[in-house]
């Protein structure tokens, strides 16, 4: 496993004021500590970071000044961007996982081989992974009740055996 990742944590949206203010659409849960003055965050381009100069809370959206970018003019070139910070995969302390740590593990059914996490898809009521395996894509819901085991460091998950999770019960193993 990488010993670090990149993660999308925020997309800017419309600007704000006439100081370079911009609006982030979040996508951590850590806003407070990535978007902090003085933490470069990337842009996904080669090379392209920016630097956060401020940033504070108004009626529940986070605004966010960055270095280069004081005036309302040259912050409206950077909607849209989606902003990474490089992260260290596995579980973020508050029993969520980042999806970089969980694709590429294996899936075992009953002890034995299944398939491996293709990706993770994010869903109002709960995450899903897709599983692919022999006999195609599989979502399974990532809670506890069928996905009782995440062992980041053993490279594999648990899910529980149950009827109809699955369209076959074919294994990798065979």
């Amino acid at each position: 496993m990488a010993a670090t990742v990149d993660v999308v944590v925020g997309t800017i949206g419309r600007p704000h004021g006439l100081r370079g203010e911009l609006t982030i659409r979040l996508h951590t849960d850590f806003p407070d500590e990535r978007f902090a003055p003085g933490a470069r965050l990337s842009t996904g381009t080669e090379g392209g970071h920016l630097d956060v100069v401020t940033s504070r809370w108004q009626g529940g959206v986070l605004l966010v000044a960055f270095r280069g970018y004081a005036d309302r003019s040259r912050a409206e070139t950077l909607r849209g961007t989606e902003l990474w910070a490089r992260v260290e995969p596995g579980e973020d302390g508050s029993g969520d996982f980042h999806d970089a740590a969980l694709t590429g593990l294996e899936v075992r059914v009953g002890g034995a081989t299944f398939g491996r996490i293709a990706s993770v898809v994010h869903n109002p009521a709960q995450d899903l992974l897709v599983v692919r395996s022999a006999t195609g894509e599989h979502l399974v819901p990532f809670v506890t009740e069928l996905v009782p085991v995440v062992d980041l460091t053993g490279g594999f998950v648990e899910v529980v055996d149950l009827p109809g999770l699955f369209d076959s019960g074919a294994t990798e193993d065979g």
